[in-house]
């Protein structure tokens, strides 16, 4: 098991291409997870489950937080095992859940590079991560 809050450099700033997987179990009265691509001075994504309001939130943080985005549907449940899948691409980060693509989140930090952190917090337990 790998401990939470996890937290990964990313060797030489982020590139599109580079994924980054994480498989573990949500904890039972789960509160939210969030993960994160980090720059030093913010979060350029940001991936929040809200397990009170039922919805997931995707933004950025850049001094402030930017406008929300609300992907669809819930497929992280509690007690329950989940994937999720991020991949970065030129122009966006690819979300998928338990095989099922959730939302494609257009850049909003550049340069990509700059981008160094990656992290997952939260009400979950972790068994793999591949960053």
């Amino acid at each position: 098991m790998t401990p939470v809050p996890y937290k990964s450099i990313i060797n030489g700033g982020l590139k599109p291409g580079k994924s980054f997987t994480v498989r573990g179990e949500v904890k039972c009265n789960p509160h939210r997870i969030d993960f994160n691509l980090c720059h030093r001075f913010g979060i350029a994504f940001h991936f929040k489950v809200e397990f009170d309001q039922n919805k997931l939130v995707v933004n950025t943080w850049d001094v402030q937080w930017g406008p929300e985005e609300y992907p669809a549907g819930m497929p992280f449940k509690a007690c329950q095992p989940f994937e999720i899948y991020i991949f970065c691409t030129d122009h966006s980060f690819n979300v998928i859940v338990n095989g099922v693509q959730v939302h494609s989140y257009k850049h909003r930090f550049l340069p990509l590079n700059e981008i160094d952190v990656f992290e997952v917090l939260g009400d979950v337990q972790i068994n793999h991560v591949d960053a």
